[in-house]
């Protein structure tokens, strides 16, 4: 079987996370379908944050609600990698998308703590 190429570009998926839109939501649902994009989504997300980091107005809300949706829809095999780029800065658009992605519980559903 032919490996599957993902459709958009990393301005897309970051133009898409800005516009967060339902049309956008849906798009971004199915690139997180596809393994094969996770890559081109966490390039997309890292490209939004920091477009969102020299912004002059920083919007924490909105981040934090992307954050939150995020880690809502992700599957588990993506949330690490989305807790590791949301730690990868200390600016405030970083902590507000790592507060709302820590805020939908995705990482601890993936992982949940082991019962001793």
């Amino acid at each position: 079987m032919a490996s599957i190429s993902p459709i958009g570009s990393r301005e897309t998926v970051a133009e898409s996370l800005a516009g967060f839109s339902p049309e956008n939501q849906s798009w971004l649902t199915l690139l997180m379908d596809n393994p094969t994009s996770d890559d081109l989504l966490l390039d997309g997300l890292h490209l939004y944050l920091d477009q969102a980091s020299e912004a002059r107005f920083l919007n924490s809300l909105k981040l934090q609600k992307c954050g939150e949706w995020i880690g809502n829809t992700a599957p588990a095999r993506l949330q690490m990698r989305l807790m590791e780029s949301a730690k990868s800065s200390q600016h405030p658009a970083y902590a507000a998308f790592r507060e709302g992605l820590t805020r939908s519980g995705g990482l601890e559903r993936a992982y949940p703590k082991a019962e001793i």
